[in-house]
C-alpha cells in the first residue's frame, strides 16, 4: 500500500534556511525505511504508515528547538490509487479494518495515551478524508470521538479539529487517527498543520 506525506516547514526566523536544512538531519534514522526527497517546496516521505508521524514529529521538534516559532504543514496519504505500489510500503494490518468502530477507538486511545513525552508543546489542526468509503461520515465521526477522548483535544472548528499538548502524545494521536480510521484498502488523506512556540498561542 502506497503511503506517504508531503511536508513543508515554516520557521519564523531570519535564519530560516539554516533551521530548515539543519532539521532535516532528524530524518536520518528513518532513511533506511523511507524514500525521502526534498526540493524547494517540500519534503516527500514514502514508507511504512506507522512511522510517518514519528518522523514528522522528530523533524518538527528539531526545527522548533530553542523556542523558534515553526509551523509544519503536511498532506498525508495512504492507499492512493493513482500511485504505484512501492516495496517499502506495506498494508496496514490490525489497524483500519472491519473491526467495529468502538473497538478501534479503544485501541487508538490505548496506543496514543501511552506515548512518551517529548518536552515540546505544540498545537495542531487536522482534517481527515476517507475517500471512496461508503460510510465515510461514520469513520469521520468515529475519529472525532477518539480525538475528543485523547487527552490532547483542543476544540472542533469548521472543517477541522484542533489538538494541543506535548508533541509526543499529539503526534501519536495524529498517527492513530491516520492508521485506524477509513477503509483498510481505500484511499485516505489527512491535511495537517502543526505549530510550536507561537507568540499568539491560546
Amino acid at each position: 500500500m502506497f503511503s506517504g506525506a508531503q511536508i513543508s516547514l515554516y520557521p519564523m526566523a531570519d535564519d530560516f534556511v539554516r533551521i530548515i536544512l539543519g532539521s532535516l538531519s532528524a530524518l536520518d534514522p528513518y532513511r533506511d525505511r523511507f524514500r525521502i526527497e526534498t526540493d524547494d517546496i517540500s519534503t516527500l516521505l514514502v514508507g511504512p504508515p506507522e512511522e510517518l508521524f514519528p518522523a514528522m514529529r522528530d523533524l518538527h521538534v528539531a526545527a522548533s528547538r530553542n523556542g523558534v516559532h515553526c509551523v509544519l504543514h503536511a498532506t498525508v496519504s495512504r492507499g492512493c490509487p493513482g500511485e504505484p505500489d512501492d516495496p517499502i510500503c506495506t498494508p496496514i494490518q490490525g489497524r483500519a479494518s472491519d473491526t467495529p468502530l468502538v473497538e478501534r477507538i479503544a485501541d487508538a486511545l490505548k496506543a496514543a495515551q501511552g506515548a512518551e513525552l517529548i518536552g515540546q508543546t505544540v498545537a495542531a489542526q487536522l482534517s481527515l478524508y476517507p475517500l471512496g468509503a461508503g460510510h465515510h461520515m461514520d469513520e469521520i465521526y468515529g475519529c472525532i470521538d477518539f480525538l475528543k477522548q485523547s487527552g490532547v483535544f483542543g476544540k472542533s472548528k469548521n472543517f477541522c479539529t484542533t489538538l494541543r499538548g506535548d508533541a509526543g502524545p499529539v503526534f501519536a494521536t495524529l498517527s492513530e487517527a491516520f492508521l485506524r480510521f477509513g477503509s483498510p484498502e481505500g484511499h485516505l488523506a489527512l491535511d495537517l498543520t502543526v505549530s510550536a512556540n507561537s507568540p499568539t498561542s491560546a
